[in-house]
Protein backbone atom coordinates (compact mmCIF):
# COMPACT_ATOMS: atom_id res chain seq x y z
CA UNK A 1 0.00 0.00 0.00
CA UNK A 2 1.42 3.38 -0.95
CA UNK A 3 2.10 5.87 1.82
CA UNK A 4 -0.62 8.21 0.51
CA UNK A 5 -3.13 5.35 0.69
CA UNK A 6 -1.93 4.44 4.18
CA UNK A 7 -2.30 8.03 5.33
CA UNK A 8 -5.79 8.26 3.82
CA UNK A 9 -6.87 5.01 5.49
CA UNK A 10 -5.34 6.12 8.81
CA UNK A 11 -7.44 9.29 8.65
CA UNK A 12 -10.57 7.23 7.86
CA UNK A 13 -9.81 4.85 10.73
CA UNK A 14 -9.46 7.81 13.10
CA UNK A 15 -12.70 9.27 11.73
CA UNK A 16 -14.58 6.05 12.42
CA UNK A 17 -13.09 5.89 15.93
CA UNK A 18 -14.46 9.41 16.50
CA UNK A 19 -17.85 8.52 14.99
CA UNK A 20 -18.04 5.48 17.26
CA UNK A 21 -17.38 7.76 20.24
CA UNK A 22 -20.10 10.17 19.08
CA UNK A 23 -22.47 7.21 18.72
CA UNK A 24 -21.79 6.30 22.34
CA UNK A 25 -22.94 9.73 23.54
CA UNK A 26 -26.40 9.00 22.18
CA UNK A 27 -27.33 6.58 24.97
CA UNK A 28 -30.68 5.59 26.42
CA UNK A 29 -30.19 3.94 29.81
CA UNK A 30 -32.54 0.97 30.22
CA UNK A 31 -30.57 -1.13 32.70
CA UNK A 32 -26.97 -2.25 32.98
CA UNK A 33 -26.61 -2.05 29.18
CA UNK A 34 -27.81 1.18 27.49
CA UNK A 35 -29.17 1.54 23.97
CA UNK A 36 -26.44 3.26 21.92
CA UNK A 37 -25.55 4.05 18.32
CA UNK A 38 -21.89 3.14 18.63
CA UNK A 39 -22.41 -0.36 17.25
CA UNK A 40 -23.86 1.21 14.07
CA UNK A 41 -20.48 2.85 13.51
CA UNK A 42 -18.66 -0.36 14.40
CA UNK A 43 -20.61 -2.15 11.67
CA UNK A 44 -20.06 0.68 9.20
CA UNK A 45 -16.33 0.66 9.93
CA UNK A 46 -16.16 -3.02 9.04
CA UNK A 47 -18.15 -2.55 5.84
CA UNK A 48 -16.35 0.58 4.66
CA UNK A 49 -12.77 0.21 5.92
CA UNK A 50 -12.26 -3.53 5.63
CA UNK A 51 -10.97 -5.91 8.26
CA UNK A 52 -7.55 -4.47 9.15
CA UNK A 53 -8.37 -0.77 9.11
CA UNK A 54 -11.69 -1.27 10.87
CA UNK A 55 -9.96 -3.34 13.55
CA UNK A 56 -7.41 -0.54 13.98
CA UNK A 57 -10.21 2.02 14.20
CA UNK A 58 -12.11 0.20 16.93
CA UNK A 59 -8.89 -0.63 18.79
CA UNK A 60 -8.10 3.11 18.84
CA UNK A 61 -11.58 3.81 20.15
CA UNK A 62 -11.27 1.21 22.92
CA UNK A 63 -7.77 2.33 23.85
CA UNK A 64 -8.93 5.96 24.10
CA UNK A 65 -11.77 4.88 26.37
CA UNK A 66 -9.57 2.62 28.49
CA UNK A 67 -7.17 5.53 28.99
CA UNK A 68 -10.01 7.57 30.48
CA UNK A 69 -11.29 9.63 27.58
CA UNK A 70 -15.09 9.96 27.85
CA UNK A 71 -15.89 7.98 24.68
CA UNK A 72 -18.05 5.18 26.08
CA UNK A 73 -21.81 5.23 26.61
CA UNK A 74 -23.04 8.24 28.52
CA UNK A 75 -19.71 10.07 28.22
CA UNK A 76 -17.90 7.59 30.44
CA UNK A 77 -14.31 6.44 30.17
CA UNK A 78 -11.72 4.43 32.02
CA UNK A 79 -10.67 0.84 32.41
CA UNK A 80 -13.63 0.32 34.75
CA UNK A 81 -15.93 0.40 31.73
CA UNK A 82 -13.92 -2.37 30.07
CA UNK A 83 -14.14 -4.61 33.14
CA UNK A 84 -17.69 -3.49 34.05
CA UNK A 85 -21.05 -4.90 32.89
CA UNK A 86 -20.71 -3.54 29.35
CA UNK A 87 -17.07 -4.56 28.90
CA UNK A 88 -17.91 -7.75 27.02
CA UNK A 89 -19.86 -5.78 24.43
CA UNK A 90 -17.01 -3.31 24.04
CA UNK A 91 -14.40 -6.04 23.64
CA UNK A 92 -16.77 -7.93 21.34
CA UNK A 93 -16.50 -5.02 18.89
CA UNK A 94 -12.99 -6.19 17.94
CA UNK A 95 -13.79 -9.66 16.57
CA UNK A 96 -17.11 -8.37 15.19
CA UNK A 97 -15.61 -5.53 13.16
CA UNK A 98 -12.86 -7.80 11.86
CA UNK A 99 -15.38 -10.43 10.77
CA UNK A 100 -17.61 -7.83 9.11
CA UNK A 101 -14.57 -6.45 7.28
CA UNK A 102 -13.43 -9.89 6.11
CA UNK A 103 -16.86 -10.78 4.75
CA UNK A 104 -17.16 -7.38 3.07
CA UNK A 105 -13.76 -7.78 1.41
CA UNK A 106 -14.38 -11.33 0.20
CA UNK A 107 -17.98 -10.86 -0.94
CA UNK A 108 -17.43 -8.01 -3.35
CA UNK A 109 -19.60 -5.79 -1.15
CA UNK A 110 -22.88 -7.32 -2.19
CA UNK A 111 -25.85 -6.13 -0.13
CA UNK A 112 -26.90 -9.63 0.94
CA UNK A 113 -23.40 -10.38 2.24
CA UNK A 114 -23.22 -7.00 3.98
CA UNK A 115 -26.39 -7.90 5.87
CA UNK A 116 -25.03 -11.38 6.69
CA UNK A 117 -21.76 -9.80 7.87
CA UNK A 118 -23.55 -7.41 10.20
CA UNK A 119 -25.81 -10.14 11.58
CA UNK A 120 -22.80 -12.34 12.31
CA UNK A 121 -20.96 -9.35 13.80
CA UNK A 122 -23.94 -8.66 16.06
CA UNK A 123 -24.00 -12.31 17.12
CA UNK A 124 -20.32 -12.01 18.10
CA UNK A 125 -20.97 -8.82 20.07
CA UNK A 126 -23.86 -10.47 21.92
CA UNK A 127 -21.87 -13.66 22.53
CA UNK A 128 -19.09 -11.65 24.19
CA UNK A 129 -21.34 -9.11 25.88
CA UNK A 130 -24.05 -11.36 27.28
CA UNK A 131 -21.53 -13.93 28.47
CA UNK A 132 -19.48 -11.25 30.23
CA UNK A 133 -22.63 -9.72 31.74
CA UNK A 134 -23.70 -13.13 33.10
CA UNK A 135 -20.28 -13.89 34.55
CA UNK A 136 -19.99 -10.46 36.14
CA UNK A 137 -23.51 -10.19 37.58
CA UNK A 138 -24.27 -13.86 38.27
CA UNK A 139 -27.76 -13.44 36.82
CA UNK A 140 -29.41 -16.58 35.44
CA UNK A 141 -29.29 -16.95 31.64
CA UNK A 142 -32.94 -16.00 31.01
CA UNK A 143 -32.58 -12.78 32.98
CA UNK A 144 -29.20 -11.99 31.40
CA UNK A 145 -30.70 -12.39 27.93
CA UNK A 146 -33.73 -10.32 28.95
CA UNK A 147 -31.48 -7.50 30.15
CA UNK A 148 -28.51 -7.79 27.79
CA UNK A 149 -29.89 -8.85 24.42
CA UNK A 150 -33.65 -8.98 23.83
CA UNK A 151 -34.33 -5.23 24.27
CA UNK A 152 -31.73 -4.42 21.60
CA UNK A 153 -32.68 -6.77 18.78
CA UNK A 154 -35.21 -4.48 17.07
CA UNK A 155 -32.76 -1.57 17.27
CA UNK A 156 -30.01 -3.73 15.77
CA UNK A 157 -32.26 -4.70 12.87
CA UNK A 158 -32.91 -1.00 12.26
CA UNK A 159 -29.18 -0.20 12.50
CA UNK A 160 -28.40 -2.89 9.94
CA UNK A 161 -31.11 -1.51 7.65
CA UNK A 162 -29.59 1.97 7.96
CA UNK A 163 -25.97 0.79 7.61
CA UNK A 164 -26.46 -0.90 4.22
CA UNK A 165 -27.40 2.23 2.23
CA UNK A 166 -24.87 4.36 4.12
CA UNK A 167 -22.08 1.90 3.31
CA UNK A 168 -23.13 1.72 -0.33
CA UNK A 169 -23.05 5.52 -0.56
CA UNK A 170 -19.79 6.04 1.37
CA UNK A 171 -17.62 3.26 -0.08
CA UNK A 172 -17.18 4.83 -3.53
CA UNK A 173 -16.31 8.18 -1.97
CA UNK A 174 -13.72 6.77 0.42
CA UNK A 175 -12.21 4.31 -2.00
CA UNK A 176 -12.21 6.39 -5.17
CA UNK A 177 -15.03 4.42 -6.85
CA UNK A 178 -13.14 1.15 -6.39
CA UNK A 179 -14.48 -1.82 -4.52
CA UNK A 180 -12.83 -2.63 -1.25
CA UNK A 181 -10.00 -5.07 -1.95
CA UNK A 182 -7.78 -6.62 0.70
CA UNK A 183 -4.30 -5.12 0.85
CA UNK A 184 -2.72 -8.38 -0.32
CA UNK A 185 -4.64 -8.17 -3.60
CA UNK A 186 -3.68 -4.51 -4.03
CA UNK A 187 -0.01 -5.43 -3.74
CA UNK A 188 -0.43 -8.11 -6.40
CA UNK A 189 -2.07 -5.62 -8.77
CA UNK A 190 0.66 -2.99 -8.40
Amino acid sequence: MKSADSLRMTVYAALFAALTAVGAFIAIPIGPVPIVLQNLFVMLAGLVLGSRWALASIAIYLLAGACGLPVFAGGQGGIGRIVGPTGGYLLGYLPAVYLIGIISEKSGQKVMWDVVAMILGSVLIYACGVTWLKVLTGMPWPKTLAVGMFPFLIGDILKIAVAVPIARAVRPILHGHKTLVPEKKLNNIA
